[in-house]
C-alpha cells in the first residue's frame, strides 16, 4: 500500500480531565477531588453537581494519582491469627470472608488475606501495617491476649474485629449474641426432657467461647438446676478437640443424655465419638451445635444448631471499617447480631 492509499491517522482521543469536570460543575479542582475520595466535607447539592459532571463527561479517576493524593491504597487486610489448616477446615472463616468480600467489592476495594500463625509473623505484620500499606484491617478469631489490635490502635489504623477480646473492647467490633444463642440451645434440650446436659466449650481465651459457656450456665440456673462442673469439657473449636472432650464427658458422666457444643465442628467430633462408644444420636444423647454451618446440614443425623449470621457479620464488619476509613477519628461502633436455633434431627 502506497502512502497515498494509507488511511489518515486517527485523532488521539483525550480523556476528560479533573479540570474539565470542575469547569462543568462550576467548582474548584479540590472540590472534585474531595467528592471522588468520599470526603464528607462537601454539601449534597455540590456533590450532586460534581457527580453529574463526571457522568456527562465519562470521567474516570486515575487510581495511581488518586492514591498519591489521598494516601489511600484501596486495600483492606483481613487478618486471621490461625494457620492454614484451621482456616480451610472451618466454615466460620469462609462465610465471614465471603460477606467481607461482597461488601468491599461494592466499594471498589481490594481484599488482602493475611494468615498469622505465630508471634514471628505477628511482628512482621505489625511492621508491614505500620507503613500504611493498607487503608484498614479486619481481624478474625480474636483471642484475649492478642496484642496486634492494640498496636493497630496506636498506629491509628482503622480496625474492626470479629468478636471482642472482652468487655470494654476499645475497637469497633461485630459479634453474634453468643450467650443468648447458648441459652436457646440448652432451653431446647430441657424442653425435650433432657436433664443431664453436658457442654463442650471453645478456648476460654476467646470472648465468644466464654459467652457461650455463660449462656449454658444461665439456662440451667434459670430452671433451678445446679451446674455440675463434671459436665463441662474444654475444647478448641476443632473436630478432634470435640472428640476428646466427648470422651471426657462420657468417662465422668456415662449416663449423660445431651450435649451442647460451642461449634458445629466440635459437635461433629462429639457425634463421631458417641457413635464409637455405641450411643445413638439423638435416642441416647441429643446434640446441639453452634454456627449452623454446612457441617450441621451434612452430618448424620443433621445437626440442630444455633445460627449466627456469619455472612452478614462479614458485611457488617466491612461496612463499619469503610465508615472508619472515611471518617477517621470517629467513635468505634459495636454491633451485636441476633442468633436463631435451627432444629434438625440431632436434638
Amino acid at each position: 500500500m502506497s502512502p497515498a492509499d494509507q488511511p489518515p491517522p486517527r485523532a488521539e482521543v483525550r480523556r476528560p480531565t479533573l479540570n474539565a469536570v470542575a469547569a462543568l460543575a462550576g467548582v474548584g479542582r479540590g472540590t472534585v477531588s474531595r467528592v471522588i475520595n468520599g470526603s464528607p466535607k462537601v454539601s449534597a447539592p455540590t456533590r450532586a453537581a460534581v457527580e453529574q459532571a463526571i457522568a456527562e463527561l465519562g470521567y474516570i479517576p486515575n487510581p495511581a494519582a488518586r492514591s498519591l493524593a489521598s494516601r489511600r491504597t484501596d486495600t483492606v487486610a483481613v487478618v486471621v491469627p490461625e494457620g492454614e489448616a484451621r482456616l480451610f477446615s472451618e466454615p466460620y472463616f469462609s462465610e465471614i470472608i465471603r460477606g467481607v468480600s461482597a461488601e468491599l467489592a461494592i466499594a471498589g476495594m481490594q481484599l488482602l488475606l493475611v494468615l498469622v500463625p505465630d508471634e514471628k509473623e505477628y511482628a512482621r505484620l505489625a511492621t508491614y501495617l505500620s507503613a500504611h500499606r493498607v487503608d484498614g484491617v479486619l481481624m478474625l478469631s480474636v483471642h484475649g491476649g492478642d496484642t496486634l489490635p492494640d498496636r493497630l490502635h496506636e498506629l491509628a489504623v482503622p480496625t474492626v474485629l470479629a468478636g471482642r477480646r472482652g468487655p470494654g473492647e476499645p475497637l469497633g467490633h461485630v459479634r453474634a449474641d453468643n450467650s443468648g444463642g447458648a441459652r436457646s440451645a440448652v432451653e431446647h434440650l430441657l424442653a425435650k426432657g433432657r436433664r443431664t446436659i453436658g457442654t463442650i466449650t471453645g478456648p476460654l481465651d476467646m470472648d465468644a467461647a466464654r459467652a457461650r459457656l455463660d449462656g449454658y450456665r444461665e439456662a440451667l440456673e434459670h430452671v433451678g438446676m445446679t451446674v455440675d462442673e463434671d459436665l463441662i469439657a474444654y475444647g478448641d473449636f476443632r473436630e478432634e478437640g470435640g472428640r476428646a472432650a466427648m470422651r471426657q464427658l462420657l468417662r465422668r458422666r456415662p449416663g449423660l443424655d445431651a450435649v451442647f457444643a460451642a461449634s458445629d465442628v466440635m459437635a461433629s467430633g462429639a457425634v463421631l465419638e458417641l457413635r464409637t462408644s455405641g450411643r445413638r444420636v439423638p435416642d441416647d444423647v441429643a446434640v446441639v451445635g453452634f454456627d449452623d454451618s454446612i457441617v450441621a446440614r451434612h452430618i448424620d443425623p443433621p445437626l440442630t444448631s444455633v445460627r449466627q449470621p456469619l455472612e452478614e457479620m462479614g458485611r457488617t464488619m466491612a461496612s463499619l471499617l469503610l465508615h472508619e476509613i472515611a471518617h477517621r477519628g470517629g467513635d468505634h461502633r459495636e454491633v451485636v447480631l441476633p442468633t436463631r436455633l435451627v432444629v434438625r434431627e440431632s436434638a
